[in-house]
C-alpha cells in the first residue's frame, strides 16, 4: 500500500521529471533549429507547417532517445536537495529501513519504465514516421538517401520460398516496375528453373507481376527447356511495398510490425537485419534502463556530501556517459559483427546491475 512517504517521493519525482523533460525539450529544439535553419528556409514552408510536419515528430523522438536521461537526473536533482536538507537523515533515523526508502523510487521507475515501453512499442514510431518523412522529402539530399550513390541501390535479391529466389534490378518505386528481373528454383544445390525477364510491372488491379520479354529455362537431368513468352503474369509472394529500401525504417514500424517484418525477411534469408533485431531489443531494455538507473541515482544522491546536488549531478553525468558509450559499443558490435543483437541491447543492463549492486551495498544505512 502506497502511503505518505511513497507520495511525498513520488510527487517530487514527477514534477522534477517534467521540469527536466520541458528543460531539455527547449534546448533540443534550439539547437535543432538552429543547425537546420538553412533547410527549414530551402523549404519554403511556414513556420506552423514546420512544426507540424517536422518537429511534432521530433519532439518525440527526442523524449524517446533521452527519456532514461530525464529520469535519471530528475532522480539525482530531488534526492540531492532532500539529503542537503537532511530529509534522507530525518526519513532513516525515525525507523524507515533503506529498503523501504528505497520503495518510492522503485515504484517510480516501474512505472516510468512502463511508459517508455508503450511509447517506443508504439506511439514513438508514429512520431519518427512524420520526422522522418520531412527528413527524406527536404534534408536528405533532396530525398536520396546518402548511400543511394554507391553501388544499386534500388537492387534487390529475396527469398520468396523455401526453393525461390528472386532478384529485382532499378526498382522505381513511383511506378512500381523494373527494367530487369530473374528468378531461380534451387533443390539439391542445383538450380532447375531459372527465369529472366527484361522489365517486371506490378499489376495493382490483378494483385500480381506482369513481366514482358520471359525466357523461362527448365533443367531436367540432362535435358533443358526454353520457352520465350513476350508477357506474362506472374503470382509472386513479394509486395512492391517491400522493395522499398528505407533508412528509418526501423524507427518508423511499431515492435508487432517490426516483429512481423524481421520473421518475414528472415524466412526471405535477407540480409543486414542486425540493427533491426537491436532496434526490437532495445525496445525492451530501455525501459529496465530507466528502473536501473533510477535505483543508482537514488542510492548516489541519498548520500549528504559537501560538494551538494553539484556533486551528486558531476558522478551522475559521468556513470551516464559510461552507460551509453557501452551501449555504443554493444550495438556497433552487433552491427557490425556475429555479436547477438538481442544480448548487445542487454549487455549495459546486465553491467550496471552489478554496478547497482555495489553501491547498494556501499550506501550507508
Amino acid at each position: 500500500m502506497i502511503k505518505k512517504l511513497d507520495w511525498y517521493i513520488l510527487r517530487k519525482f514527477f514534477n522534477t521529471f517534467i521540469f527536466c523533460m520541458l528543460a531539455f525539450t527547449i534546448l533540443a529544439v534550439a539547437v535543432d533549429s538552429s543547425e537546420k535553419a538553412d533547410d527549414f528556409v530551402k523549404t519554403g514552408l511556414t513556420t506552423a507547417q514546420i512544426w507540424k510536419q517536422y518537429y511534432l515528430g521530433f519532439i518525440p523522438f527526442i523524449w524517446g532517445l533521452m527519456y532514461p536521461l530525464f529520469v535519471f537526473i530528475a532522480v539525482i536533482f530531488f534526492t540531492s536537495k532532500m539529503a542537503l536538507r537532511s530529509e534522507v537523515i530525518a526519513i532513516l533515523a525515525s525507523g524507515v529501513t533503506y529498503n523501504r526508502w528505497l520503495r518510492p523510487y522503485f515504484i517510480g521507475g516501474i512505472v516510468f519504465g512502463l511508459i517508455l515501453w508503450a511509447a517506443n512499442s508504439f506511439t514513438i514510431p508514429k512520431a519518427n514516421e512524420v520526422r522522418s518523412d520531412f527528413q527524406i522529402k527536404y534534408i536528405d539530399n533532396n530525398g536520396q538517401p546518402n548511400n543511394q550513390q554507391s553501388g544499386c541501390w534500388n537492387c534487390f535479391y529475396k527469398r520468396i520460398d523455401a526453393v525461390t529466389y528472386a532478384g529485382i534490378k532499378y526498382f522505381d518505386a513511383t511506378t512500381k516496375s523494373a527494367s530487369g528481373f530473374f528468378m531461380e528454383k534451387v533443390r539439391g544445390n542445383k538450380v532447375y528453373y531459372n527465369l529472366r525477364a527484361d522489365r517486371i510491372e506490378w499489376d495493382s488491379t490483378k494483385k500480381s507481376w506482369k513481366l514482358q520479354n520471359v525466357v523461362e529455362r527448365t533443367i531436367d537431368s540432362m535435358k533443358e527447356t526454353v520457352v520465350v513468352t513476350p508477357v506474362k503474369s506472374m503470382m509472386l509472394n513479394l509486395k512492391p511495398s517491400e522493395l522499398l529500401k528505407d533508412d528509418y525504417l526501423k524507427d518508423k514500424l511499431t515492435s508487432p510490425d517490426l516483429q512481423r517484418f524481421i520473421k518475414v525477411e528472415e524466412q526471405r534469408a535477407s540480409e543486414g537485419l542486425s540493427p533491426l533485431q537491436v532496434e526490437l531489443a532495445r525496445r525492451s531494455s530501455t525501459p529496465f534502463t530507466v528502473l536501473l538507473l533510477t535505483i543508482i541515482g537514488a542510492i548516489l544522491a541519498g548520500r549528504r556530501t559537501r560538494g551538494g546536488s553539484g556533486l551528486h549531478l558531476a558522478i551522475g553525468i559521468g556513470i551516464a556517459a559510461v552507460f551509453i558509450l557501452a551501449d555504443r559499443f554493444s550495438t556497433v558490435f552487433a552491427v557490425k559483427s556475429n555479436f547477438p543483437p538481442v544480448l548487445a541491447a542487454w549487455v549495459p543492463n546486465i553491467l550496471f546491475v552489478f554496478v547497482a549492486f555495489y553501491l547498494y551495498r556501499r550506501a550507508p544505512k
